[in-house]
């Protein structure tokens, strides 16, 4: 069992950055590919980054590519998310999952069906 609780939310202008956190309380951390998605009420979750259990391999979706940078520390089994060169179409509700790497499911796209997610934290963009 994974437990997930998203910190660092809150609201910004355009442009403006902020660093997501992600605590995991797991019985092996680095057993889990990492990542996050959002979701906007009527919307369908967007799952934005992942991240390998060593974090050598990353991927991205190419909304969030190129302004947002997933990271884990495994001795904190603890994920982040900062949030560069914020838009208005970044507002969400974000959310971090966790996936067993042998679900061999390790990609942007699918973390919105990995076996574990948080609650989320909301971010909130203005123009």
């Amino acid at each position: 069992q994974v437990q997930l609780v998203e910190s660092g939310g809150g609201s910004v202008q355009a442009g403006g950055s902020l660093k997501l956190s992600c605590a995991a309380s797991a019985d092996n951390f680095l057993s889990y590919c990492m990542g996050w998605f959002r979701q906007v009420p009527g919307k369908e979750r967007e799952g934005i980054a992942a991240i390998s259990t060593g974090g050598v391999s990353i991927y991205y979706a190419d909304s969030v590519k190129g302004r947002f940078t997933i990271s884990r520390d495994n001795a904190k089994s603890t994920l982040y998310l900062e949030m560069n060169s914020l838009k208005p179409e970044d507002t969400a509700v974000y959310h971090c999952a966790a996936d067993l790497w042998l679900n061999q499911r390790c990609r942007s796209q699918h973390t919105p069906s990995f076996d574990y997610s948080g609650q989320g934290t909301p971010v909130t963009v203005s123009a």
